[in-house]
């Protein structure tokens, strides 16, 4: 029985993505998703950072693939990569390198709350709100042009 609360759950989850595993290696470092338009960086850096390092490495520091307009995504792009059908890591490990079952930051600023922003948890797929101070993974995205 579905009860009045879970409606905008129910219309959440029916909003998001699914997975396609329309890709396509650049072979530069680069994947590009078919799908959404979308270039991601194919592998994850290993270190983690506050939302703030994330924005800079993404906006100022990262160069790859002869591209310097690369940024953190938001939420509903870095969504739109999980596998919903596989955890630990939640993602196509074969296209997606590097990827740690953890959480990885979006841009997406909680507007409840500025102090947090959105993420997803690569472990299990799910998103949710973290303090921008802590330490996380970050995945780069640009639009493609």
């Amino acid at each position: 029985m579905v009860k009045k609360w879970m409606i905008p759950w129910i219309l959440f989850f029916a909003a998001l993505p699914v997975y396609a595993g329309n890709y396509v290696d650049n072979n530069d470092g680069t994947i590009t998703d078919n799908s959404t338009g979308l270039m991601w960086q194919k592998k994850a850096p290993d270190e983690e950072m506050t939302w703030k390092e994330a924005l800079e490495y993404c906006e100022r520091t990262l160069e790859l693939g002869d591209h310097t307009d690369w940024r953190l995504p938001t939420i509903k792009e870095l969504q739109s990569i999980v596998d919903y059908e596989t955890y630990a890591p939640a993602i196509d490990e074969a296209v997606f390198l590097n990827t740690k079952s953890s959480f990885y930051w979006s841009g997406t600023i909680n507007a409840s709350n500025t102090d947090t922003a959105w993420g997803v948890d690569f472990y299990s797929g799910n998103d949710y709100g973290d303090d921008k101070t802590k330490d996380h993974h970050v995945r780069a995205v640009r639009s493609e042009q």
